[in-house]
């Protein structure tokens, strides 16, 4: 039997780019600078915070760092909320609706910002188990703006650049990035030029300032605002129509609230909605047999590859300072104050931001709906993978000081095609090949996979790549593999990605309802994301 669609889906899949779609990706996108923000502001101020609370003896060849414990928790706490965010608030916007749910992530994320600069206590234990607590919730509400921003954007787009407006929602991740070492650039060089220290080496009691402190309150705190900013403009956001249409089953409303938006005359169809409505395959559930014939090898395919990546792509960003500083790019914390040391990872991480990470994004926005997901996502692991391998076997020529410039190059491309690559597409696809009853809860699923190797990621990066030589460990920490060997495993992890790749359909100039299959008049006439499992050349 023949397809069948509703004018209003029809009429957004061959809307023209226009104010909306823009309007759209910054409402969308603002929440995921924010993220960015805010998950990795935390990388900037480690060494800060180990200095100023756990620096017990001043004697000692360095200053003190963050005991392991307390050093995996600060860093991985917040990627534990949002794993469970994106599991929660991916099933509730199918539940309620993306709209509804969509407001009080932001809140959280407004909320826990502020309070991640505030402490109970001036003790090391009250500082870290109230940073811990509220970064925690925080992580929650960014977990909500996964599966939320990407399937809103989805189901808003055209189907001719769909992929190009998902991805630039996700690219503002970069400027999140970006603007993370900005601000501590600002800050700490503020509070360098103010209050003159000398360094570890010098005088250690006095190259860690009692003003320092402020430091990374600052830093974190100022993640509360450009969520702010966005707070009127996303509750003004109307439902989208596809959850309108197809789960609420108010054809009415959709077209009402899409007419407004496009500017055009909508017929309501009823009678079509009941007709979709009554169709068996429009009604099949996530634990069913008809969601595992049709899209359980999809759903494997995008926690997986997510999963790999997030394991490298963590990896890399939070501890680029621990690399940086094993190579030398970075100087030896002993030979700096502990506000300079705070520039000069914020400097690393700011230049490395600009260069690769930012223009890898915007290198899949413009190609994306070109040269499609599949081929971004298999060229970006597979760089990834030659680019670790080229890291790590001549590991001990990098280390020498004429060639640490080539190490941060070849270290800067493996961001470049992470987000030149699967960094992106496993955040764009997820939310193209769902029915939309359950769209936000598998974008919210494979989100969770992608956080919980981010959680691998972050917290056996910590201890794996510590050196076997007890001179070269930070204190309190056993003997790992070393960042060689760590580097060698990661680039493993990518090539595992490359094959799980396999298993992700192409969505590329099909509309949503093709990926699904809710279009069909008949259930045991479809043909959509079940045929869809091998990809087009």
């Amino acid at each position: 039997m023949a397809r069948e669609n509703l004018q209003v889906l029809d009429a957004l899949d061959s809307a023209k780019t226009q104010l909306y779609h823009f309007t759209a990706i910054v409402i969308a996108g603002m929440g995921f600078f924010t993220d960015a923000y805010d998950l990795f502001s935390i990388s900037l101020v480690t060494k800060l915070l180990g200095r100023i609370y756990y620096t017990t003896n001043l004697k000692a060849p360095k200053p003190g760092t963050l005991p392991p414990n307390i050093s995996s928790s600060v860093t991985g706490v917040a990627l534990v909320g949002t794993l469970m965010g994106q599991l929660f608030f991916g099933w509730l916007g199918d539940k309620l609706g993306r709209k509804k749910v969509y407001g009080l992530t932001l809140i959280l994320m407004i909320g826990c910002s502020l309070a991640s600069g505030l402490s109970f206590g001036k003790s090391p234990k009250g500082v870290m188990a109230t940073l811990c607590f509220f970064r925690f919730w925080l992580g929650f509400g960014i977990g909500g703006d996964y599966p939320l921003s990407a399937t809103i954007m989805s189901e808003y787009a055209n189907k001719k650049t769909r992929g190009a407006f998902i991805a630039a929602v996700f690219a503002m991740q970069g400027f999140g990035i970006l603007t993370s070492g900005i601000v501590a650039l600002i800050v700490s060089a503020g509070f360098d030029h103010a209050y003159k220290a000398p360094s570890y080496e010098e005088n250690a009691g006095a190259s860690t300032v009692d003003q320092a402190d402020y430091i990374w309150r600052i830093i974190l705190m100022f993640g509360a605002v450009p969520a702010a900013l966005t707070f009127y403009w996303r509750m003004k956001m109307p439902e989208t129509a596809r959850y309108t249409a197809l789960v609420a089953k108010n054809a009415k409303q959709a077209a009402q609230d899409m007419a407004r938006v496009l500017n055009v005359d909508l017929e309501a169809e009823e009678q079509k909605v009941e007709r979709l409505a009554e169709n068996p395959s429009n009604s099949y559930g996530l634990f069913s047999r008809e969601f595992l014939r049709r899209h359980g090898m999809h759903l494997l395919g995008t926690t997986t590859t997510w999963f790999l990546l997030d394991i490298a792509f963590y990896s890399n960003n939070l501890f680029q300072k621990d690399i940086l500083t094993a190579v030398g790019w970075i100087p030896k914390p002993q030979t700096m104050n502990a506000v300079h040391e705070v520039f000069r990872v914020a400097r690393a991480q700011t230049l490395i931001a600009l260069f690769a990470t930012v223009p890898g994004y915007w290198f899949t926005v413009a190609l994306i709906d070109i040269i499609g997901r599949f081929v971004i996502q298999l060229m970006g692991f597979f760089f990834m993978t030659v680019f670790m391998f080229a890291l790590a076997i001549p590991y001990d020529h990098w280390t020498h000081e004429d060639n640490r410039i080539g190490f941060v190059v070849m270290y800067s491309l493996t961001f470049f095609f992470a987000n030149f690559g699967p960094n992106a597409t496993t955040f764009v696809v997820p939310a193209e090949i769902f029915p939309a009853r359950l769209r936000s809860t598998c974008h919210g699923i494979s989100a969770a996979a992608g956080k919980a190797g981010a959680i691998v990621g972050a917290f056996g990066f910590l201890y794996a790549s510590q050196p076997k030589d007890p001179t070269k460990r930070d204190a309190g920490y056993p003997a790992g593999i070393g960042v060689k060997n760590t580097l060698i495993v990661l680039g493993c992890v990518n090539a595992l990605g490359m094959l799980f790749t396999f298993l992700v359909p192409e969505p590329k100039g099909k509309s949503l309802e093709e990926m699904s299959g809710e279009n069909e008049a008949a259930a045991d006439d479809y043909e959509g994301a079940g045929s869809n499992r091998t990809v087009p050349a």
